[in-house]
């Protein structure tokens, strides 16, 4: 383990001295690349430094206890010993983790797609559910949500709604979110009082920077329309919403919740972006499906995640067997114990691959 924290702090240095290079600062992207990088790796900087301060302690102490003739300092070093060697173990556990590959993703702001799939009216009911969840939870991280666009439905569900999460480690968080999450309860339409299943689909996207994916001028098809609001009932006269088309890939974005059309084309970039990387990825990790075996979910978003029963007010997360009787809460934005049992069950995975 050592060895593999030798080559990181070489690493380390080696970032260190780039930055101090006057041609990388000169280098805006090239420079604020390195600065994350130097970020990323400094708390496992620290964490070594202090597990090799901790061995040198426990090597003085032990060195103490052989050589000493002074009893009350015998005893002084006993002690220190015993919280040294507490101290060793927590790091000798904490060090693994700290050394799996981080993904360069983490840090990013999202992109999320709600979509209502089998059940018709209460499928985009659901979506208007899950879209109230993830703003709850987002409100909780203190973070920002910002809707791209939306196909409501008259009863108050989405068949669509696409929006961005913006805040430090939100993808870190919300990638498990990717798949289909199924819900069985009695739908507001049924006046049978049978119990429905429904899906709802799901897809988390960390957002692109320009500097990712490079999308050429000349392969978009942009167009301009009236933004219009439930019912085809128009918002403004003038042509504020915007669609682009990526042509190469045939991927539409469209957006027309800002009034201005400038605003509505900047957010439609973001998302088409992040759509162009997620589809090259998603092409890329078919070729290599076996490495994902060891992920807690694939993030496809055709794989069934989770169900709410709201009958037996539980929550079940498939990829980990885990169920909560809290589906209130959950649906209220309490996310945190499944999501951190979801990043435990992947570290746990990978240090297991790693073996």
């Amino acid at each position: 383990m050592l060895e593999k924290f030798q080559k990181v702090e070489e690493h380390f240095a080696e970032i260190e001295s780039r930055l101090g290079d006057p041609s990388v600062v000169a280098d805006v992207n090239k420079f604020t690349k390195l600065t994350r990088e130097h970020a990323s790796l400094l708390p496992i900087i620290n964490k070594l430094r202090e597990y090799k301060k901790i061995l040198a302690q426990i090597e003085e102490d032990k060195n103490l206890l052989e050589t000493s003739t002074d009893e009350d300092l015998k005893t002084l070093a006993a002690e220190e010993l015993a919280e040294l060697k507490k101290a060793k173990i927590e790091l000798d556990s904490e060090l693994p983790i700290l050394l799996l590959p981080k993904d360069p993703n983490d840090d990013k702001n999202i992109i999320m797609e709600i979509r209502g799939g089998v059940g018709g009216e209460e499928a985009a009911l659901f979506a208007g559910d899950l879209f109230r969840m993830y703003v709850r939870y987002a409100e909780r991280q203190g973070w920002n949500v910002d809707i791209v666009d939306s196909n409501p439905t008259t009863i108050g569900g989405f068949k669509e709604i696409i929006f961005t999460i913006d805040g430090a480690g939100a993808f870190s968080k919300l990638k498990y979110e990717s798949g289909t999450h199924r819900v069985q309860r009695v739908p507001v339409t049924e006046s049978g009082g049978r119990i429905h299943t429904s899906a709802v689909t799901v897809a988390v996207m960390p957002e692109v920077e320009e500097v990712d994916v490079t999308i050429n001028p000349n392969d978009l098809r942009i167009d301009t329309y009236c933004a219009s609001g439930a019912g085809g009932q128009y918002v403004n006269r003038t042509e504020t919403a915007i669609r682009i088309t990526h042509l190469p890939t045939g991927i539409v974005v469209q957006c027309q919740d800002e009034k201005s059309q400038l605003k509505n084309k900047e957010k439609a970039m973001r998302v088409l972006r992040a759509r162009v990387k997620d589809l090259a990825v998603r092409e890329q990790t078919e070729a290599i499906a076996a490495d994902r075996k060891s992920q807690v979910g694939s993030g496809d978003r055709s794989e069934r995640i989770r169900t709410y029963n709201f009958p037996q007010g539980r929550v079940t997360d498939h990829r980990i067997g885990l169920t909560l009787y809290k589906i209130d809460s959950i649906l209220n934005g309490d996310l945190d114990e499944i999501i951190s049992a979801l990043i435990t069950a992947d570290r746990s995975k990978k240090l297991a691959a790693e073996t």
